[in-house]
């Protein structure tokens, strides 16, 4: 099985995080690398919900798995841990068949340093998807979190 695993330290509450896990506005501002932005048309956030993102390219030369410009998405939520975990299933829409099949994302909070420890494992990569290319993509994503968390925790 191909995994990612990122950490990264965020200066906000588990809590602060966790709900940022969990609101579809925040998840289209974080969730998404540099250079692409994040379109949410669906977002049922409980344990069984489902959801379904869009993430295109900015630049016309990127490549998208779905469409020439655009990765979509879709899951569930499999575990919710109020501000200790949130497990999803996720898979790809693509007719590209190295690119197919279930992935498993766990992102993991435990407190540290008066902030908290974001972990995020990135479970059954399919062939057709670069692990490094996964592990920049998260790095960027989390560092658009820790932005996004510690911005509003400042103003709290």
């Amino acid at each position: 099985m191909r995994t990612t695993r990122i950490s990264r330290h965020v200066n906000a509450p588990r809590a602060v995080i966790y709900r940022a896990l969990l609101d579809p506005t925040a998840v289209a501002t974080w969730k998404v690398p540099t250079g692409m932005t994040s379109q949410v048309h669906a977002f049922d956030a409980r344990e069984g919900g489902s959801f379904r993102i869009s993430l295109t390219y900015d630049a016309p030369t990127g490549t998208g798995k779905t469409t020439a410009h655009t990765d979509t998405y879709h899951g569930r939520f499999a575990k919710l841990v109020t501000n200790e975990q949130v497990v999803e299933v996720v898979e790809f829409e693509t007719t590209d068949a190295a690119l197919r099949g279930e992935m498993t994302i766990t992102i993991s909070l435990a407190d540290a340093d008066g902030g908290t420890d974001v972990f995020a494992v990135h479970d059954g990569l399919p062939p057709g998807l670069s692990t490094a290319d996964n592990e920049t993509g998260w790095q960027m994503a989390l560092a658009k979190l820790a932005a996004f968390v510690e911005a509003r925790h400042c103003r709290d």
